[in-house]
């Protein structure tokens, strides 16, 4: 926790705010604990707001249909708990701006999300200036609190070594299960001149095709068919990938017709699950206890937790790759998304061969539209585009390609983040970014023998993939007739 906006605590205060901005849940969540702690100290009702802007850079259809998901579970979870729960849907670009100073004119306190992600961290700092009452924010993130890192990792090893050595008590700080269990501090009653310049979203409205229709938003790029946001979801595939598709993890993730992905990554990308819970679930179906780590295997990718091989795979994606992004957000965040912040070695092999012949050049807009030469690619960009996510290891490929067909390689930069952030689900986020800056040699090392284009960042090849992989029944669903692939 830390204090944003260091006033004393309002005795006379009505409630205490809890603005929910990055973990947009009920369950298992830090800031939402310290802020019923809070209210139950001081004998004040909670008041929880999640609010939803309208005006960042890439706020598509897709994403406000998840997140909205996700408010109309919160609405019910909060309500049934007996707290008051405010969600705010912005109908124009900017009305919601002086909602949250408004309310912390009768707060106690505020409390708040810590995160990197995004726009957060510029939101959090204009918060700061404009609330009226002590201000504290929460990281709650992941299993590393990010204050306790001293530097943004250069290698997935070097990072890896540092968690495996403290992860016995990463397990045990964990977040209670159920934070709103025995509340008993009574609803906060929303100001009614508050309510009257910034209406709270009806619950009916969360879930209303024609709500959403009507914002101002870029509804080129629609919600995903099939695809449900929130808490309740989240953790029904917790359920659902844990067992059978753990155990197959490490085969069946390899491979785009197995499926064998968890598919979590866009719920803890908005909070509705948390890595706590993941994390719980697992150590608990293994039966896992302290006695089973492996200090021989520190920094090992495999090995070191004691667990099943597909738990040993999938902890390190949840936990070492996943991490290691946020720790890089978290101190370097203005060069999250700048060409310039890659490693040094990268840029300067990437430069001496940026006049390299290309064997195919394309333009942002062929990409975007899945319109290269190379059939297996433009399968990736419509499964991006239709699913708001590609296979994980074929989004590597997809990268890699924009990198081997593009003019030069700041211009495949540029076309990869919003290709990214615009139609994945988990885009617009350290995460997001750490996958495409990888691809440039991000936490990643120089490779030999230098090759063309590439120069000694690793390369990857459609040739290639399509030996090694499994592809029929993928192709099949994201191919296209008149590319040689099944309609």
């Amino acid at each position: 926790m830390r204090v944003v906006c260091d006033r004393p605590l309002r005795g006379d205060g009505e409630y205490v705010v809890y603005w929910m901005t990055a973990a947009r849940r009920a369950r298992t969540s830090f800031a939402l604990q310290h802020a019923v702690w809070h209210a139950h100290r001081l004998g004040r009702p909670l008041l929880v707001l999640e609010a939803l802007r309208a005006g960042h850079q890439h706020n598509t259809a897709r994403v406000h249909r998840f997140v909205l998901d996700g408010m109309a579970v919160n609405a019910r979870r909060f309500g049934s708990a007996g707290v008051t729960y405010t969600p705010y849907v912005e109908p124009a670009v900017g009305a919601g701006s002086g909602l949250l100073a408004a309310l912390s004119t009768r707060a106690c306190l505020v409390v708040t999300d810590d995160s990197p992600a995004y726009f957060l961290p510029r939101m959090l700092a204009s918060a700061a200036r404009q609330v009226s009452s002590r201000l504290e924010a929460v990281d709650g993130n992941g299993l590393v609190p990010l204050a306790s890192t001293s530097k943004a990792f250069t290698t997935a090893a070097s990072f890896r070594r540092v968690l495996h050595r403290g992860v016995e008590e990463l397990f045990e700080e964990v977040p209670l299960e159920d934070p709103l269990g025995g509340y008993s501090a009574g609803r906060a009653v929303v100001p009614a001149e508050v309510l009257a310049r910034w209406p709270a979203t009806p619950e009916a409205a969360l879930t209303d095709p024609g709500f959403l229709a009507a914002l101002p938003l870029d509804h080129e790029v629609p919600p995903v068919a099939g695809l449900t946001g929130g808490s309740r979801a989240g953790e029904a595939r917790i359920e659902r990938f844990g067992g059978a598709g753990l155990a197959r993890y490490p085969e069946d993730s390899r491979h785009p017709d197995r499926n064998g992905e968890s598919g979590l990554s866009p719920y803890l990308h908005f909070g509705h699950v948390s890595s706590h819970e993941i994390v719980e679930s697992i150590l608990e179906a293994e039966q896992w206890h302290p006695g089973r780590l492996r200090p021989e295997r520190v920094g090992s990718r495999e090995g070191f937790y004691g667990l099943s091989a597909g738990a040993e795979a999938f902890l390190d994606q949840l936990l070492t790759w996943r991490e290691l992004g946020f720790v890089f957000a978290h101190h370097r965040g203005a060069d999250l998304q700048r060409y310039e912040a890659l490693p040094a070695w990268a840029l300067k092999t990437l430069d001496e061969h940026a006049d390299d012949p290309r064997p195919w050049l394309h333009d942002p807009a062929a990409f975007e539209q899945a319109g290269t030469h190379e059939p297996l690619w433009n399968a990736c960009q419509r499964q991006l585009r239709r699913d708001g996510a590609v296979h994980g290891y074929l989004r590597m490929l997809w990268a890699k390609m924009v990198l081997g067909w593009s003019a030069h390689p700041s211009e495949a930069w540029q076309t990869l983040i919003r290709l990214n952030d615009r139609w994945a689900i988990d885009g617009r986020g350290p995460n997001g970014c750490s996958g495409v800056a990888w691809c440039f040699g991000r936490f990643d090392r120089a490779w030999g023998p230098e090759r063309p284009v590439f120069g000694k960042v690793r390369t990857m090849t459609c040739d290639a993939s399509r030996r090694k992989l499994r592809l029929k029944g993928w192709l099949a669903r994201y191919g296209a007739s008149g590319e040689g692939l099944a309609p």
